[in-house]
């Protein structure tokens, strides 16, 4: 080999290893200036962002967004303080929490429904009816037994148990506890008066009543106790059916009894979305209408609309606005796998609007 090929070769060794180096370092650069978002909040949206954080990892590389279920009450906290940039919540902040931190918004991602379930063993294949001032009395400790007269007057021809019923709530700061108190508190008046309504509440003492925390305890909750009662949000149907427990029928505001599913939550989402205000913060529960589900809600991304730096402003953008498109986050395919219902077209247009205030 000549002295010039030598040098040739070695000079185009030292030029691949730089480029080689040269990659590695923008490799590295790349990694670091990616944009970080931590989601922190519902158990009832948690299923749903965990379809859509890989779907939009392959839409927009350069953010990374990690999903914690910590409950509505702490995704609301840790918006707020700025621990979270995406704070996904089942109920909407109060007005004196609004008064509080008027940069914060309510933006509506998708619509849900809460389930209540039991396990009443040889009854878990029926379809039980319960009414809102029933379930009131029970979790007030004044329906005690399966059988209790208020009970069977809804369930006629129906042999129930006179076994002790097991109330299950949740232990941690909850949008499912806000929106089924909010459905005892406006079809049982002495509800609203004693315990009303919130993401935690003062839960009347009764003797054997189960604390649980997210979604997936109160079905591991419900599954573990005979003769129990649970509130479970919609996305978990796929687990309440596989270990077997039963759903109850609910009453309406009409009178009628009906069960979650996509026409019923439909009607009620016809009956009252059309009241939004601009800044999205509406109860959906209880709806008027034959046919409405008596327990939907809005699910929320609560977001300061100030942000630290414009690079998390946009990241937030969007990817909330990707979350709102009819063919992307809010499409059927997402929708269908949670049992959700997309939202309205106007809705989805009030929520865009809020997006757009989102600001570095």
């Amino acid at each position: 080999m000549s002295m010039k090929t030598g040098a040739f070769r070695r000079k185009a060794s030292l030029a691949l290893a730089a480029t080689l180096a040269m990659g590695t370092m923008m490799a590295s650069h790349a990694a670091l200036a990616q944009t970080r978002l931590l989601e922190t909040g519902s158990s009832l949206l948690y299923p749903l962002f965990n379809l859509w954080v890989p779907a939009y990892g392959k839409v927009d590389p350069g953010v990374q967004i990690t999903t914690q279920s910590t409950g509505s009450g702490t995704g609301i906290s840790e918006s707020i303080s700025g621990i979270a940039q995406i704070g996904a919540s089942d109920a909407y902040l109060s007005d004196a929490l609004m008064r509080m931190h008027p940069t914060m918004l309510n933006i509506p991602l998708a619509i849900s429904s809460q389930m209540v379930n039991y396990n009443v063993p040889g009854l878990n294949h029926r379809h039980l009816r319960l009414s809102g001032p029933v379930l009131a009395a029970m979790y007030s400790g004044k329906v005690r037994y399966w059988n209790d007269p208020a009970i069977a007057r809804l369930n006629r021809g129906v042999r129930l148990p006179h076994k002790e019923i097991v109330l299950v709530h949740r232990s941690d700061g909850s949008g499912d506890t806000f929106i089924f108190t909010q459905f005892l508190s406006k079809s049982t008046p002495s509800w609203a008066r004693s315990v009303a309504y919130g993401t935690t509440v003062s839960w009347p003492a009764v003797q054997g009543e189960v604390g649980a925390e997210g979604n997936q305890g109160m079905v591991n909750a419900c599954k573990g106790t005979p003769y129990s009662v649970a509130y479970i949000g919609i996305s978990y149907k796929k687990y309440t059916e596989a270990d077997g427990l039963g759903e109850a029928m609910l009453e309406n505001r009409s009178g009628n009894f009906v069960l979650a599913n996509p026409r019923t939550v439909q009607a009620a989402v016809e009956a009252t979305a059309s009241h939004t205000p601009a800044d999205e913060r509406i109860s959906l529960i209880f709806a008027p209408g034959k046919w409405s589900y008596p327990i939907i809600n809005f699910e929320y991304a609560i977001v300061n609309s100030r942000q630290p730096n414009a690079a998390t402003a946009a990241a937030i953008k969007k990817f909330l606005n990707w979350s709102l498109s009819p063919s992307d986050g809010n499409s059927e395919s997402f929708m269908k796998q949670v049992s959700f219902v997309a939202l309205p077209r106007a809705i989805v247009e009030l929520s865009k609007r809020q997006v757009a205030k989102i600001h570095g």
